[in-house]
């Protein structure tokens, strides 16, 4: 069967900026013929996300992404339909998802590696499963449980950097909706941080590219800042840590200013703000999902509960053909979608 794939082109290098010309579609050839344990599987949705960045270096920097290899498929989040089945627990029709789902229009899989999906759970948005009831959603929710020590009438004010994207816009959201008394977003655009206070509740939001973000900071912050969901690193982090409290918490989510730069993660911190850290006794643990595997179920229920009962606003910014998944790639890491980013490959 003749199918369509998206492999590695090339490296952008660890300093360099990735572009579409780094990712090329051709064909290629998958068997007729379905052995028994898989399925063949055609793609729906192919989900674009910053950590995929470290994906593109000959080393990740971590032990638990491998890189993808030039000339190879490229590989990640995805959501599919079956067409024909030799697993027992999957059959025809079923909606399907992984982790490791190839950038490929049809895929022979191993049926025990995908997760049947119910599309009710998110009123019939597969895409969601991507996103805010996916490993995303899952990013947001377990960060803000297990890092942010979020307590309801603790009158916490908690600031999230990165806050329209996939992960920040939800973060803000979950923040208000498991106790935070006052969320402040940054985002790069005066329309994000519009979205961010009129659709998605926050009480404000700073475009760190107008003004000063340190006094902004202080005017909306005047409390000082307990819990930071941390997406970006670099500058701005280091201005929000400079005003976070005594004994607050730094939900290390992602640094995505730092992902083109030949840096350990988590970056360092400059002296003087790694002098406020200790002196304040701020949290700041590097945060895994994967290491709560047995709190995915519940907390996927829960996300998708918020969604139903439309406490949770999602975002997504879907990009139409597998052609154009590089460009998505590109577009994501320079910042400019809002929400989760999303290649539609097939209706």
């Amino acid at each position: 069967m003749i199918i369509q794939r998206v492999v590695l082109n090339s490296r952008p290098g660890k300093n360099g900026v990735p572009v579409a010309e780094n990712f090329r579609l051709e064909q290629s050839t998958i068997a007729d013929t379905v052995q028994a344990g898989q399925v063949r599987v055609k793609t729906l949705y192919l989900s674009v996300d910053p950590y995929m960045r470290c994906r593109m270096n000959e080393d990740t920097g971590s032990d638990y992404l491998q890189p993808w290899q030039l000339s190879e498929v490229a590989d990640g989040g995805g959501v599919g339909v079956v067409e024909e089945s030799k697993h027992e627990n999957l059959s025809k029709g079923d909606f399907v998802t992984s982790f490791t789902w190839p950038w490929q229009t049809v895929a022979i899989l191993d049926g025990s590696l995908l997760q049947k999906l119910v599309p009710q759970l998110v009123n019939g948005r597969l895409s969601y499963f991507l996103g805010a009831a996916g490993i995303t959603g899952l990013t947001a929710l377990l960060g803000v449980r297990e890092k942010g020590h979020v307590a309801v009438g603790a009158n916490q004010t908690m600031v999230v950097s990165g806050a329209a994207g996939a992960c920040g816009s939800l973060a803000g959201q979950i923040g208000r909706l498991e106790g935070c008394t006052r969320v402040v977003g940054i985002a790069g655009t005066d329309e994000k941080c519009s979205i961010l206070v009129q659709e998605m509740g926050f009480d404000a939001a700073i475009n760190y590219k107008k003004g000063n973000v340190a006094e902004q900071l202080r005017e909306l912050c005047p409390g000082g800042v307990d819990v930071y969901f941390d997406n970006v690193g670099g500058d701005i982090s280091d201005t929000v840590i400079s005003q976070m409290n005594q004994n607050s918490h730094i939900i290390l989510c992602g640094q995505i200013s730092q992902y083109n730069k030949d840096v350990p993660y988590p970056p360092p911190l400059p002296p003087d703000i790694e002098k406020v850290q200790k002196e304040r006794n701020i949290t700041r643990e590097r945060f895994l999902v994967l290491n709560y595997m047995d709190k995915h179920e519940a907390s996927i229920l829960q996300l998708c509960q918020w969604i139903q009962e439309g406490k949770l606003k999602v975002r997504e910014t879907v990009i139409e053909g597998l052609a154009n998944i590089g460009a998505a790639f590109q577009s994501m890491m320079s910042g400019g979608n809002i929400g989760k980013q999303i290649v539609s490959v097939s209706k």
